[in-house]
């Protein structure tokens, strides 16, 4: 809400007061993961190692120029499903992704906010295309894994159930038993909201910058927050 408004606030409220579990993607909202250990060198990386095997044409052109490890773990998938390889490849990225742990950066208000949700009574929960190994060790460091423990939902050798599928989700919801229109989806992109929206969650959008917020609006998101500390200061007058 760059530019707030009665009605954006009022929009705010409502998502917060009717949630009784806050699903969380975790590399925006909670922290920016690759802030200090770049996603575009990891991504460099697992495309010179596909070729020093030989492996060059698995990747299309615009795969291998996308800079984003992501695709390239994904586009292997889709040729070799469930292949060793793809292990191999999805378990370098976890090391890259735990070795940037160390330099990630907590994204403003994310830590009281979290504290304070839980302080609350409501229950919280990771939703994410990261490791859960990744999300343990981060949240570990920041004093925060039992907010969300044991509900922590990440990648596995299943890639095809990565965000923009709702499988995540819908693992938390089970694990939790708490029905889709009870819960609220943190997420800084659309693939999140098309998730959410698969499974009937309503959608928090937060955008650290204007370029993620015209992505997320243009995917149809109406709630969406440039900060954290307008939802911490809600879930604090709430409880007042």
């Amino acid at each position: 809400m760059t530019a707030e408004t009665e009605n954006d606030t009022e929009q705010l409220r409502e998502l917060i007061t009717r949630a009784r579990v806050v699903l969380w993607d975790f590399d925006g909202p909670i922290c920016r993961l690759f802030a200090g250990h770049k996603a575009e060198r990891v991504a460099i990386d697992l495309v010179d190692w596909l070729e020093g095997r030989g492996l060059h044409g698995l990747l299309t052109e615009g795969e291998r120029q996308s800079l984003d490890p992501h695709v390239v773990l994904r586009a292997v998938d889709r040729r070799h499903p469930g292949s060793d390889l793809v292990a191999e490849l999805e378990e370098r990225l976890t090391q890259e992704e735990l070795r940037a742990t160390s330099s990630a950066m907590p994204t403003a208000y994310a830590d009281p906010l979290i504290r304070t949700w839980t302080a609350v009574g409501s229950r919280l929960a990771i939703a994410t295309n990261n490791s859960p190994r990744v999300v343990r060790a981060y949240l570990e460091s920041r004093g925060l894994l039992s907010c969300f423990s044991p509900h922590i939902y990440g990648r596995t050798q299943d890639l095809h159930q990565l965000k923009p599928d709702p499988h995540c989700l819908n693992r938390g919801l089970r694990a939790m038993g708490a029905a889709p229109s009870s819960a609220l989806m943190i997420g800084d992109t659309p693939s999140d909201l098309t998730a959410a929206n698969s499974a009937g969650v309503p959608f928090l959008g937060y955008a650290r910058n204007a370029r993620k917020d015209k992505l997320l609006r243009e995917a149809g998101a109406t709630v969406v927050v440039d900060s954290l500390w307008a939802v911490l200061r809600l879930v604090r007058a709430a409880q007042a």
